[in-house]
């Protein structure tokens, strides 16, 4: 597993651009991994930039989103559809008709998610997946406690979730869906790349756990500490509890230039220590992150 500790979020966003946009000029068909949420964002929008001033071309990409409401239209303003239209699909020019999700409106959804695996595996599998991580280190929708080597699949979505999320139906609760599809932490770790993007404090707990605590499914993500290839790219508040950060910023800072064609995080930058930062890993209600619920926008 591959740390990187930027000087800021919008540093890592690029970096990650920098990753995936080395995979397309060496794979103009590269099939990519979306991720909702708001921790991708900065990526999508680098990579809006650099294919608008003929940087980089999607044209003849494909892409997976990782999950979906159930219920919802396609066309709903909710819908991660249409999230991620309005986030990445109509800003670059890869082919809308390319850009698939699962099918959260599909009358039987355990076929419909049976038929979203063989569409990736058709597709000859993700080459580089986008992923988010919750405070709880919950990646898509697979929340603590779920298997690690699970498959797409409805989830019921917990009340909690749903309250958090009803900020973007108006503050309605009855407008959230009460279940999702998406896929499993097993589909999501046979993509040849992963690239998991986090920032803020909020988040350091979560990423703690994932790149130095144990293998369990109470942290989802840390399934990824198995994978032969996946870049965790941070902001300093993120990575504030991390105890190897000096270890990490020395690696990234001293890489072979052509593992990292573009960006290359200082190698001091300043918090380094979990001494050098103690009291700043608490929010602004001095509760422990891990204590937070999740919202669509967690991740």
């Amino acid at each position: 597993m591959d740390v990187g500790i930027a000087e800021s979020a919008a540093q890592a966003a690029s970096i990650a651009a920098d990753l995936i946009q080395r995979a397309v000029r060496a794979k103009p068909e590269l099939v990519l991994g979306l991720a909702t949420g708001s921790s991708p964002v900065g990526i999508y929008d680098e990579l809006a930039r650099r294919v608008n001033d003929g940087r980089i071309s999607l044209a003849a990409a494909s892409a997976f989103m990782l999950d979906e409401y159930v219920g919802l239209s396609p066309d709903h303003p909710q819908a991660y559809r249409s999230v991620i239209d309005d986030i990445f699909t109509r800003k670059v020019d890869i082919d809308p008709a390319r850009v698939h999700g699962p099918d959260g409106t599909a009358k039987d959804v355990e076929a419909a998610c049976i038929e979203y695996e063989q569409a990736i595996r058709a597709a000859g599998g993700t080459d580089v997946q986008i992923l988010g991580i919750g405070t709880d280190g919950h990646i898509a929708f697979n929340e603590p406690t779920s298997s690690l080597a699970s498959r797409t699949r409805i989830k019921t979505l917990t009340k909690q979730t749903r309250i958090d999320n009803s900020r973007f139906f108006g503050g309605d609760l009855d407008a959230v869906p009460s279940h999702c599809l998406t896929q499993g932490i097993g589909t999501i770790v046979e993509a040849r790349k992963i690239i998991l993007i986090a920032a803020g404090r909020g988040k350091a707990e979560a990423i703690r756990q994932t790149v130095e605590g144990p293998v369990s499914a109470r942290w989802p993500a840390t399934a990824l500490q198995h994978h032969p290839d996946v870049t965790v790219l941070l902001d300093p508040a993120a990575a504030c509890r991390l105890d190897l950060a000096d270890y990490y910023r020395e690696v990234w800072a001293n890489k072979p230039a052509w593992q990292l064609p573009l960006g290359r995080p200082s190698a001091r930058a300043e918090p380094t220590t979990r001494a050098d930062v103690t009291g700043t890993c608490t929010d602004t209600a001095g509760m422990p992150p891990t204590l937070h619920h999740r919202g669509v926008d967690s991740t």
